[in-house]
């Protein structure tokens, strides 16, 4: 049995319109309720509040402004669980929402309350499903994007793989709207200046996050002991592959002591 942070960002659950993605939602869910079947743990770092409630609200853009995207995202929040609650329901399976600030996870004491919770949780069966809390998160008090919040995670709720989700089929040589020819890298042993410099800004409508973000939280994970596998999360299928020791997207080699 192993505990997984799969984190998952709004270019794979919505369109880029914001409406949601159907298919990529419902086969994700599908793969997640099948490896927990399988006696696996799975925690779920969902992006997509403020994609969604974009979409939701018929918005032309997401909103530039912080009162916009908070509003945006209280509605988008509703959406994104009711539908985890619908299709992890349809598999017998029970989620748990959990928003979380920087605040929460930076203060001793806010932190612990959230790793008890989280740990009981897990106990219980649940899936949680964390996000940051968009709605109430500013500038001072947030943790910045949820690639960062799904390393984090997998940290404190001591997991053994953290799997990054994205639009992409993972770290590539160069960037592929520049060069076509731009390769996948299967396996990062050392996080070092060559690889921090393929990282990029995001080229997505609606998420806060690029290839830069994801470098930086495979940062966090190896540094702790805990590899960090990047996937097309339009293929959620390829997870089974990881789990099996196959290759599959970019993996990034956790440091062992």
């Amino acid at each position: 049995m192993s505990r997984i942070v799969v984190k998952v960002g709004t270019s794979t659950l919505a369109h880029p319109g914001g409406g949601m993605n159907i298919r990529h939602v419902e086969n994700l869910v599908k793969v997640l309720c099948d490896l927990k079947n399988a006696g696996n743990e799975i925690i779920l770092v969902s992006s997509g509040a403020i994609g969604m409630g974009v979409g939701k609200l018929g918005l032309s853009a997401r909103p530039d402004d912080m009162p916009g995207k908070q509003a945006a995202a209280a509605v988008g929040q509703c959406e994104l669980m009711y539908t985890y609650d619908r299709l992890f329901g349809e598999y017998n399976h029970t989620v748990a929402q959990i928003l979380l600030t920087g605040d929460d996870l930076d203060r001793d004491d806010r932190r612990l309350n959230f790793e008890n919770t989280l740990f009981r949780l897990l106990e219980y069966g649940a899936i949680p499903v964390l996000n940051e809390n968009d709605t109430m998160a500013t500038a001072e008090i947030s943790v910045g994007d949820n690639d960062t919040l799904g390393a984090r995670v997998a940290v404190y709720g001591k997991a053994d793989l953290l799997i990054v989700l994205s639009d992409i089929d993972g770290l590539l040589t160069d960037d592929p709207h520049k060069n076509p020819d731009a390769k996948v890298i299967p396996l990062v042993a050392e996080i070092d200046d060559s690889i921090r410099k393929l990282g990029g800004a995001s080229h997505g409508r609606q998420g806060t996050g690029g290839m830069a973000t994801k470098i930086h939280a495979a940062e966090i994970a190896v540094n702790n002991g805990i590899d960090m596998v990047i996937l097309n999360g339009a293929k959620p299928q390829l997870m089974y592959d990881v789990l099996e020791g196959k290759q599959a997207g970019t993996r990034f080699a956790g440091k062992r002591t």
